[in-house]
């Protein structure tokens, strides 16, 4: 289906290289979820402590977005492909021959930095809501797939296979490079204390979860330097003319709610489901199942928002993710992969649509600052859903 797509403008990159690139990251964001057990005995730690593998990724993610989207406006999108292609080998390489946690919590962070490289670059890329839309249900539908086959990978190999999965998308790197156009002038130099105090609030609030008064600190405090340094240099690594966007803070505070469901429950679903009796098994396969469903069903809704007002999509989003909220209370288990679909259905729909609103508010030039902002935004449910399902949960 991908293959057939119209091919792109000249001297762009086909959607189905784009696809390739981008989407693997999925197949190690939900990989962990069926193997901690073994993650943990084989490192000699503690199933909690193997949880990290979850939230240290989403940490690494959502950094890595505006960090690659800011290199990206200052050095051109070959510039940012290169330096993450760089940093998820190595990652992938420190994760298959990890001797300890901490070796390994570090692999999974350089992997995850770069595959959001890639992420941002190929969504940069894309340009309509229904080719975003079905970039964003590629996600969703290996993501679906990430819990079972690292199950199995894990089962015929090791765990550490199953976490370099995404090695795949360094398939797409020869054409993508390729194709790729290089940047004539540079557009000034990198904001480095920009930087810096964006990761600053994003570490801090990605711990939050887990250490809720010193991590809150620790947000307000970087947060008054951030925004300190947005107004001495309004356009620097955080351009102030994305940031008074309307149309960006209400996209990036409804994905933020939405991702955070839906990447909580990836984990908190099978846990529940194997507390409730379930074998492995058939938690991978209807876990399988039903994100395939809500992937499928988000890239309808995907494709009909260009039908849709504002307020009927901003509605249909919400409602979806409050029901799926919802039925995680439900006193019967088969209902809980119910919620997940729905869950993925309104996370799929919502980065395609809501990013590319975020992205079309930004004044000429920054569309690539405004979505990589947006996804920092969706990214940090990456971090925040699996530490909050850690603690409520696992």
């Amino acid at each position: 289906m991908i293959a057939t797509e119209a091919p792109p403008r000249q001297g762009g990159v086909a959607m189905g290289w784009l696809v390739l690139l981008a989407t693997p990251l999925s197949l190690v964001t939900t990989g962990p979820t069926l193997v901690l057990p073994e993650i943990a005995a084989d490192l000699g730690v503690t199933r909690d402590a193997a949880a990290w593998v979850g939230p240290v990724f989403g940490w690494a993610v959502a950094l890595g977005t505006p960090m690659i989207a800011g290199l990206v406006r200052r050095r051109g999108a070959r510039a940012g492909v290169l330096v993450s292609a760089f940093a998820a080998a190595a990652g992938m390489a420190l994760v298959l021959v990890a001797p300890s946690l901490p070796v390994a919590l570090a692999g999974r962070a350089l992997q995850a930095a770069g595959g959001a490289g890639f992420v941002t670059i190929a969504m940069s890329l894309v340009g309509s809501p229904g080719r975003m839309g079905l970039l964003t249900s590629g996600f969703s539908m290996l993501g679906a797939t990430g819990a079972l086959l690292g199950s199995l990978v894990t089962e015929l190999t090791t765990w550490r296979a199953a976490l370099a999965l995404s090695a795949v998308s360094l398939l797409a790197l020869p054409v993508v490079v390729r194709r790729l156009p290089t940047p004539n002038t540079r557009t000034g130099g990198f904001d480095l204390r920009g930087a810096l105090a964006l990761a600053a609030v994003t570490s801090a609030l990605v711990l939050v979860p887990r250490y809720p008064l010193p991590a809150a600190a620790g947000a307000v405090l970087a947060g008054a330097l951030l925004i300190a340094h947005v107004r001495a240099r309004p356009d620097g690594f955080l351009p102030l003319a994305v940031l008074r966007q309307p149309a960006f803070h209400r996209s990036g505070a409804l994905a933020l709610l939405i991702a955070t469901s839906y990447f909580g429950m990836l984990y908190a679903v099978p846990a529940l489901l194997g507390r409730a009796g379930w074998a492995t098994a058939t938690i991978g396969v209807t876990q399988l199942a039903v994100l395939l469903g809500g992937a499928a069903l988000g890239a309808v809704l995907a494709g009909l928002s260009s039908r849709m007002s504002r307020g009927a999509l901003v509605s249909a989003l919400g409602g979806v993710a409050a029901v799926a909220f919802a039925l995680l209370a439900a006193p019967v288990p088969w209902l809980l992969p119910v919620a997940l679909g729905l869950a993925v259905c309104a996370a799929s729909a919502a980065q395609a649509t809501l990013g590319l609103a975020a992205a079309d508010a930004a004044p000429p030039g920054l569309r690539p600052t405004a979505l990589g902002l947006f996804n920092l935004c969706y990214q940090l449910g990456g971090a925040f859903g699996p530490a909050i399902a850690t603690i409520t949960v696992l």
